[in-house]
């Protein structure tokens, strides 16, 4: 059985379109980061079966792929970060609570 494109991209944009509903309906940013890292892992879905679909020989995809699964942990290192640091200060990290970062 001959697996297509299909089966591999329906999984990817239901797991995008996920992402989106929950970056724009949380307020938490724990929740909106993970809503975030799920987007990005969708995208790097794409970027492998496009890779695998249209260039069979080549290892672009793979690598780009490789690439920005760790620019996705340095992101999500540093936006841990700020949200202990923005709990240290308002004991809340909740959206609509911060009006401003300096506090």
């Amino acid at each position: 059985m001959e697996l297509t494109m299909l089966y591999y991209l329906i999984p990817s944009i239901f797991m995008f379109g996920c992402g989106v509903y929950g970056f724009i309906t949380r307020r938490n940013m724990v929740s909106i980061l993970i809503s975030l890292e799920l987007m990005l892992n969708a995208v790097d879905i794409n970027f492998v079966v496009f890779n695998r679909f249209l260039f069979p020989g080549q290892l672009e995809g793979m690598f780009f792929t490789l690439f920005a699964i760790a620019l996705a942990a340095a992101e999500t290192a540093l936006v841990i970060a700020i949200i202990i640091n923005i709990y240290r200060v308002a004991r809340n990290v909740d959206v609509r609570d911060l009006s401003k970062m300096k506090f």
